[in-house]
């Protein structure tokens, strides 16, 4: 908390105004750090889901899952600040440009996961079926992050290049804070959400204890 409060006073008071799009182009800080989280995420999903297929230990289907549904929760904040963005400084809330669309997909890919999830009952085959969806489904995330550089026809700002961030020293602080913030968020949210199962878990198997004694 206290580091998104610090986030908040140097993307809005401390960071100097952009001079082409004006305050607006404040919203990067945050919209830029929770891309890059939601990347985290679903390579947490997509790692997770490979040991899980190794060794079939139920603890890394719950990581994999749970990753899943921060990243999905990251990824419409992303589609959310960046037409509010987009609308003063393109003309339009949304445009056909490759880096949204593939935004777009990787969003829908990884609701199918939980879709996928919903539909089945049985705990491994989910488990497996549900794995192998994570592993594919990030495919798309190299596309979304180089897709600025693959695509010609596209308007979506570009600041890192060769390696290079070509941000004012102010503004490069700012964002790195507000990464830092979202990204001890997503660890914090991450591990009470997998406690959270592990929990639902002991639950179900109390249960089948008393359901055996009585």
């Amino acid at each position: 908390m206290v580091l998104f409060v610090l986030a908040f006073y140097m993307a809005f008071l401390f960071a100097p105004t952009e001079l082409t799009m004006g305050h607006v182009q404040r919203i990067f800080y945050f919209h830029v750090s929770f891309a890059w989280v939601s990347f985290i995420a679903f390579f947490v999903t997509f790692a997770a889901s490979i040991v899980y297929l190794k060794t079939r230990k139920r603890f890394w289907d719950i990581v994999a899952a749970s990753s899943v549904e921060l990243g999905i929760a990251f990824c419409c904040i992303i589609l959310t600040t960046g037409p509010i963005w987009a609308r003063p400084v393109w003309g339009a809330y949304w445009t056909w440009d490759p880096r949204l669309v593939t935004t777009l997909i990787l969003l829908f890919i990884y609701s199918a996961y939980l879709m996928l999830r919903g539909a089945i009952d049985e705990e491994t085959k989910r488990a497996k079926f549900s794995a192998v969806l994570g592993i594919i489904g990030f495919l798309d995330v190299p596309i979304v992050y180089r897709s600025v550089d693959w695509w010609s026809r596209t308007i979506h700002p570009n600041v890192i290049k060769k390696g290079n961030i070509a941000l004012h020293p102010d503004m490069l602080m700012s964002l790195r804070v507000a990464l830092l913030a979202v990204t001890l968020f997503y660890f914090f949210i991450l591990f009470r959400r997998i406690r959270l199962e592990e929990l639902r878990d002991e639950v179900k198997e109390l249960r089948k204890k008393i359901l055996k004694e009585y």
